[in-house]
């Protein structure tokens, strides 16, 4: 596999990313870098670290980095992550209110230390926090309860205090969301594309077919988390084997704001021809600014969630006369 780190892998232009990205002799990674500068949002370099995890360090090469931001790369603990001597003799700054480096989360109590340390880090105020803690609450434990990942969730999170948004990404190299919820919803996720469009759903769960799913799974999460990053007018992200999801930015003309249950009825760029990725890599950005009263957000996501549900509920149970 190849992967080449841009100067400029924002959401934004994440089809930079896919075409450098190559899928031959899936054994071996090897990254490459704009010999200028380097900017790579925090889901790419999950990618490399979740990619690098599950082949082993010694199967992971870097080509000479040249560009003068690439002490990046060594800050946000890439290098530390896959076990590879970093080529940059710097010392190590506190990241508070820039960076969360990479780390891997394997286990629910891994998870909630990392949200508990993560959050001080960026110096934000509690309302702004709340969304924080709960998008990457419900984004790991995703990772762990469905995705049968041996290396669990890669996380990293990159702060703009100048712009005022949060860049998160996730990344898990388990058996991608298809292969999760196929045997489920097998008349739904012909392909890959089909399986994260249906994730997206609200109320929709892997773990049964029951309308709004269970207790303990509601299938709410990515629904939750992708309503955040629409009403912060932002970008949204899944990659999942060769399909990829982005939600766009909505229009600084379109001041309301509609929560949809079909992802399809969102401004979006879809494809189902991407290179193949063994996993899952989900990528967010927040505006912080947008992110009023994290509660309030929360309950206009719920009463759309369950509207959706029950509007599915009753087509679903509705008679239909012939």
């Amino acid at each position: 596999m190849k992967i080449h780190l841009s100067n400029y892998d924002y959401l934004r232009n994440f089809d930079v990313f896919l075409r450098s990205f190559t899928t031959s002799d899936p054994g071996k990674l090897h990254v490459t870098t704009n010999d200028k500068w380097i900017n790579a949002h925090p889901a790419v370099l999950a990618a490399v670290a979740g990619l690098g995890l599950s082949m082993g360090s010694d199967n992971v090469t870097f080509d000479e980095i040249t560009a003068k931001s690439g002490h990046y790369l060594d800050a946000m603990g890439l290098f530390k992550i896959l076990k590879k001597e970093s080529p940059f003799k710097i010392v190590t700054h506190e990241p508070a209110g820039r960076y969360i480096p990479l780390t891997q989360i394997r286990t629910p109590k891994e998870q909630t230390h990392f949200i508990h340390d993560m959050i001080p880090l960026l110096h934000l105020e509690p309302s702004k926090a709340d969304a924080i803690k709960y998008t990457v609450g419900e984004l790991v434990r995703n990772v762990l309860e469905h995705a049968d990942a041996k290396n669990g969730a890669i996380v990293a999170a990159q702060y703009s205090k100048e712009q005022g948004v949060i860049r998160l990404g996730i990344c898990d190299t388990g058996m991608g969301i298809r292969n999760s919820m196929r045997h489920i919803w097998p008349s739904r996720t012909h392909t890959d594309l089909d399986a994260i469009k249906w994730a997206l759903v609200p109320g929709v769960s892997g773990t049964t077919t029951r309308e709004g799913g269970t207790a303990e799974n509601a299938g709410a999460g990515l629904f939750f988390v992708k309503s955040i990053s629409m009403v912060t007018r932002n970008y949204f992200m899944i990659y999942s084997g060769t399909g990829v999801y982005k939600l766009l930015k909505r229009r600084p003309d379109v001041r309301s704001i509609r929560l949809n249950a079909n992802p399809d009825s969102d401004r979006n760029s879809q494809t189902d021809s991407a290179p193949n990725f063994p996993g899952t890599l989900i990528a967010i950005d927040i505006t912080l600014e947008k992110i009023d009263e994290f509660a309030a957000l929360l309950e206009m996501i719920r009463n759309a969630y369950s509207s959706a549900v029950k509007a599915r509920r009753k087509e679903r149970f509705t008679p239909r006369f012939i």
